[in-house]
């Protein structure tokens, strides 16, 4: 299957303004594409390019004050499986942890586990250490929250989206994983694009979206609590602990973003 996606994003700054930028594929998905994949820039802008520590292809710039046009299109490949469900998928101990992923376990700036491990092991020690713990969470979560646009807030954190009760696809994400890490499920943020590919269209605006991954059984796996059902065509940007670590856009002064156009469609062979 072949996908066809790209953004188009606007920011205005004040005075020339340093930016840190995580625009591009997941090194992972590179080898899928069909063509290159280049961000570009609409004024003369010099970008440093990097692999942060979670392992995402970033980009520095300094956007020079006025309005600064970044936008990038592409195709790449897709196997057009959906998401795998690992209903065997056993829970690690502790000390059967590999180093790297112990970070995953850690409350983190939009994962504030403090204010919800005590409800977590409440809520869900009864459940089957493994997969059953990650589908019950899943299922809590994705019910927990409703999805409103309007109700976007790029302050709520996991225990936030618990009171609230509504939000959007990353309050779905960030109540997920603080719940799994507060169960000793290593969890980290996704972000990508997702199109309405072999589902109804959604009548929101297509968006950057927002997903994780829980490793069991020494791997991976990908899970989704807005839609808490498995999907075609994910494409991965970026992962890290939370938000915060994916940002597709950092500034170190003043900038506003003053036009957003993301698009994901299935491209016919």
């Amino acid at each position: 299957m072949k996908i066809r996606a790209g953004f188009r994003i606007g920011y205005e700054c004040k005075q020339d303004t340093p930016m840190l930028l995580v625009l591009n594929l997941h090194p992972s998905r590179r080898g899928d594409l069909l063509g290159d994949q280049t961000i570009s820039f609409d004024r003369p802008i010099r970008a440093w390019e990097y692999i942060d520590g979670f392992g995402n292809a970033c980009s520095r710039i300094v956007a020079p004050q006025g309005v600064t046009t970044i936008s990038t299109g592409f195709q790449i490949y897709d196997d057009g499986q959906p998401d795998s469900v690992p209903v065997n998928a056993v829970q690690h101990d502790i000390n059967d942890l590999p180093d790297h992923v112990l970070v995953y376990l850690l409350g983190s700036r939009y994962c504030d586990t403090d204010r919800l491990a005590d409800f977590a092991w409440e809520t869900f020690s009864h459940t089957r250490p493994g997969w059953d713990r990650v589908k019950s969470i899943l299922d809590y979560a994705h019910d927990r929250i409703v999805f409103d646009y309007s109700k976007a807030d790029p302050t709520r954190t996991a225990f936030g989206g618990w009171q609230d009760r509504a939000g959007v696809c990353r309050d779905y994400a960030h109540l997920a994983i603080t719940l799994c890490r507060c169960m000793n499920v290593p969890a980290r943020y996704c972000t990508g694009y997702l199109g309405d590919i072999g589902v109804p269209t959604d009548p929101n605006p297509m968006d950057f979206s927002a997903w994780f991954e829980v490793f069991l059984s020494g791997r991976w796996y990908t899970v989704d609590a807005r839609h808490n059902t498995p999907r075609i065509g994910r494409v991965l940007m970026a992962t890290g602990r939370d938000a915060t670590d994916v940002a597709m856009s950092t500034a170190f002064g003043p900038a506003k973003l003053v036009h957003f156009e993301v698009t994901t469609e299935q491209k016919d062979a």
